[in-house]
């Protein structure tokens, strides 16, 4: 359970300088993962030192991998290959990581042993069926509470088929879980989703030399094939990035850059949401790092205007609506968020989350079934919010108080630290 604390953040003028954010979670966890089933030493460097990576490298240090510590971002891990893996001794704690248990899971289900996972207060109330079905579909033996669908999880691994999992959702967490354990499976695994989900399991799967094809609508994995170590570079979360690409448009004379930021086009939909607005963000230095590619964003204070959000853009920008709707409420006109159910099982119920907050600051803004509907331009008065123990929101929130009419008090923001370690000193540069 997070530690309670609270921050007052003050309204600001004027946001400048360059900016290197952490190195991006969802790439960091895959780069623990893949690098402890791979063949070999693989050095990894910029990678996030935020509470949900080190869930997951402790977890593979439960089942026996070698993990040499280099430096604050870098680390070597000795991978001992698809079979290597040894039975932990005890509980495996994810803590407060979906993709640490997500993933894992399907790691977990190949691989002949028992484990258990569990994790916090916040993990053990979010949906895991949605991974564990298409398991079960494959022969695992899974089982969990609340009907097999919540933690904790009981995995008696081994004994898999291939298989052929049409996702009903876009969800990079299902389609990895299947795909890794379709990899340890003799034979063709394939998923099939009805948007395309982020895609970084599948890009460094490859970097690692994974018999993996991306097609339209999904990606199919030979399983058996192992893995081999190599070197991997950790560009900037641009989920963290989304927090200060918002701050400095909203914040009036900003000017600010944002050094090697990952920006997949999987993921990159933050970014067309902003400049669809009428945000000044310009890709300076277009680059690729270990298969991913990298840009510095120049970003300018703008005037926003509202649009509205659905469809595909939705995917690429799932964990960045809490943000979003702050830019919305700063933007003049309407701005509608639709197709966004999956924001209402995230660490907490960001919809309902995001309109209690900017609602208690004097926000117009409304929560539908699947998003939520913004009139901007209203200006926001100061006063207390509570987190509701989810980082995102946390930061969302101190963004929205730059721009407020007085100092806003965030409760609970020890969270933080699960994805961004640093924010607030860094936000506190940034207003200097």
């Amino acid at each position: 359970m997070h530690k309670t604390e609270s921050k007052i953040v003050a309204p600001t003028t004027g946001l400048r300088g360059e900016i290197v954010v952490p190195g991006d979670k969802s790439i960091s966890h895959r780069a623990i993962m893949f690098a402890s089933l791979a063949q070999g030493k693989s050095r990894i460097r910029g990678l996030l030192r935020g509470e949900d990576c080190l869930s997951t490298l402790k977890a593979f240090q439960s089942f026996g991998i070698e993990v040499i510590e280099k430096a604050d971002d870098e680390l070597v891990i000795h991978g001992r290959g698809l079979a290597g893996l040894q039975e932990p001794f005890d509980v495996v704690d994810c803590g407060n990581s979906g993709t640490t248990m997500r993933l894992m899971s399907g790691i977990l289900a190949a691989q002949p042993f028992f484990s258990v996972l569990t994790g916090d207060q916040y993990l053990r109330k979010r949906p895991m069926g949605r991974v564990i079905n298409p398991l079960l579909g494959m022969g695992a033996r899974i089982l969990g509470r609340d009907g097999n669908s919540k933690a904790p999880l009981a995995i008696d691994g081994g004994g898999l088929q291939p298989a052929e999992y049409h996702s009903p959702i876009a969800s990079a967490q299902v389609k990895s879980a299947v795909l890794l354990a379709g990899m340890q499976t003799e034979g063709t695994t394939t998923v099939y989703e009805p948007h395309l989900s982020r895609d970084h399991s599948e890009r460094m799967l490859r970097y690692f030399g994974a018999n993996l094809e991306s097609f339209s609508g999904g990606a199919r994995v030979t399983g058996r094939v192992e893995l081999q170590g190599c070197n991997v570079e950790v560009p900037g979360d641009i989920s963290s990035a989304a927090f200060f690409l918002v701050a400095g448009l909203i914040v009036p004379g900003s000017e600010l850059l944002l050094k090697s930021v990952g920006v997949n086009p999987t993921r990159s939909g933050i970014i067309d949401i902003l400049q669809q607005m009428g945000g000044s963000i310009e890709l300076i230095n277009p680059r690729e790092l270990s298969g991913e590619p990298v840009a510095d964003l120049l970003v300018k204070s703008s005037d926003l205007s509202g649009i509205d959000i659905g469809g595909d853009l939705i995917p690429r920008a799932i964990d960045e609506f809490p943000v979003v709707s702050v830019a919305a409420t700063f933007a003049e006109g309407v701005t509608t968020i639709r197709d966004a159910k999956e924001l209402r099982v995230k660490e907490t119920d960001r919809i309902a989350a995001m309109c209690e907050s900017l609602g208690a600051l004097g926000a117009d803004i409304e929560p539908r079934d699947d998003g939520m509907r913004i009139v901007g331009g209203k200006g926001l008065s100061g006063g207390q919010i509570n987190s509701f123990g989810d980082h995102r929101i946390a930061m969302s929130m101190a963004i929205a108080a730059l721009n407020s009419a007085v100092p806003v008090e965030i409760l609970d923001t020890a969270c933080t630290e699960t994805s961004f370690p640093g924010f607030w000193e860094m936000l506190l540069r940034a207003s200097r």
